[in-house]
């Protein structure tokens, strides 16, 4: 209930909370159990227990999902977090492609769109993106009050004065102040904003790649070119959130920006020489007038084409300088390769070792990563998740 105090801790309506929610984190973390099993788990006493799955059910917290035998011809009724006490809003923001899910609180998605993102201004994307993610909504059987939390990934960096994404020139007006308001305006409020790379990082570690690694790197190669960086599970961000916008590295010659010799550029020097779009003009160059995108270069290389393996090889040596440069910064055990070009990881990771070790000592364990497209929007709703489960309990037991 919007505006209620929670009880002091140490009264009775305290410690009846306490208790509820640590029965509900027992039943979120281990699964269906039973009121014995629960007891024995929480160390809490079987009429404490009781109380609590009563107050939880009523509260649409928990419910009874079936029974079990305690082997003596009896049987006991399992309990369970009820996953559909609320839900979870993921939204990635591409440059080529818009997804939205919608994900119940036991990490079930209930309903996903993708889309080709055609707009060419920030006001057509907000609004692309707005009417996304109400018909995914609808499509879930949902209103826009059942959901709990809604995170959006992006390329660049949110900026909490001008309300707006610094760092993010593959999508036009996304620089615009106040556009995060215009985001509340069609997502709905409270909106949380990350960064891509850094879902993306953190759906590798929950689900994917990188799961157990305690410091890592997560490169995402696209359109664009980022990193989201892991310690001890927890995202590593920087004074100003723009840790691991690793395509400002300096690489190659430098090349004045539109605005005059002086001006820092808008497109990084290694993003401009790693991103799909240079293994395009790296075929061309090659000789491969073919070559459309980065993924029919790929798809040559793996049929064996000369000049696509070659285009392909390039590609490697600069990645592996992209991986040599982070790892003589934060001394990974993992770097997680992701985005589109992750997927043809088949055809980089040899040749990105065999590089790595003609050059420097520091060669981490380079891997594919194992999401996919789904890299994001796994890391949106996990961050989501997180949220929701709190806000959850304190709403319904505070209405309760």
């Amino acid at each position: 209930m919007v505006g209620a105090e929670n009880p002091p801790v140490g009264t009775p309506a305290g410690m009846r909370k306490i208790n509820q929610r640590a029965v509900l984190d027992l039943l979120r973390r281990s699964g269906p159990a039973t009121r014995p099993q629960v007891a024995k788990d929480t160390g809490l006493s079987k009429p404490t227990v009781s109380q609590a799955l009563l107050a939880l059910e009523a509260a649409g917290l928990a419910r009874a999902t079936g029974h079990t035998s305690t082997g003596t011809g009896r049987s006991a009724v399992l309990y369970e977090a009820d996953p559909t006490a609320g839900y979870v809003l993921g939204v990635d923001i591409g440059r080529e492609h818009l997804r939205v899910a919608v994900s119940d609180l036991g990490h079930t998605v209930v309903a996903r769109r993708d889309e080709r993102n055609t707009s060419r201004s920030g006001t057509a994307l907000v609004s692309a993106v707005g009417a996304l993610a109400a018909a995914t909504v609808r499509e879930a059987g949902l209103s826009q009050a059942d959901i709990v939390v809604r995170v959006l990934g992006s390329p660049g960096v949110a900026d909490p004065d001008k309300r707006c994404f610094r760092h993010a020139p593959n999508l036009p007006g996304w620089g615009k102040a106040g556009l995060l308001d215009e985001l509340e305006g069609v997502l709905g409020p409270d909106l949380m904003v990350e960064n891509d790379a850094n879902l993306t990082a953190v759906g590798e570690w929950e689900r994917g790649a990188a799961r157990g690694a305690s410091v890592f790197g997560c490169i995402t190669i696209g359109t664009g070119v980022g990193m989201g960086v892991m310690v001890n599970g927890q995202v590593f961000r920087g004074a100003t959130g723009a840790a691991g916008e690793i395509g400002y590295l300096p690489y190659g010659q430098s090349h004045a920006a539109s605005e005059g010799e002086d001006a820092p550029p808008v497109r990084g020097h290694l993003e401009e020489a790693t991103a799909a779009q240079s293994v395009v003009r790296g075929a061309r160059e090659l000789g491969l007038g073919t070559a459309k995108s980065a993924r029919e270069v790929f798809r040559l290389a793996r049929d064996g084409d000369e000049l696509a393996l070659r285009a392909v090889e390039a590609e490697a040596d600069r990645l592996a300088y992209t991986v040599a440069s982070v790892a003589a910064v934060i001394d990974p055990e993992l770097i997680v390769l992701g985005g589109g070009i992750g997927t043809a990881a088949d055809l980089l990771l040899d040749p990105i070792d065999r590089a790595l070790r003609s050059f420097t000592p520091l060669v981490p364990s380079v891997v594919q990563g194992e999401l996919g497209d789904d890299g994001v929007l796994t890391g949106a709703i996990s961050v989501g998740l997180r949220a929701a489960e709190g806000l959850v309990f304190e709403r319904k037991v505070g209405a309760a």
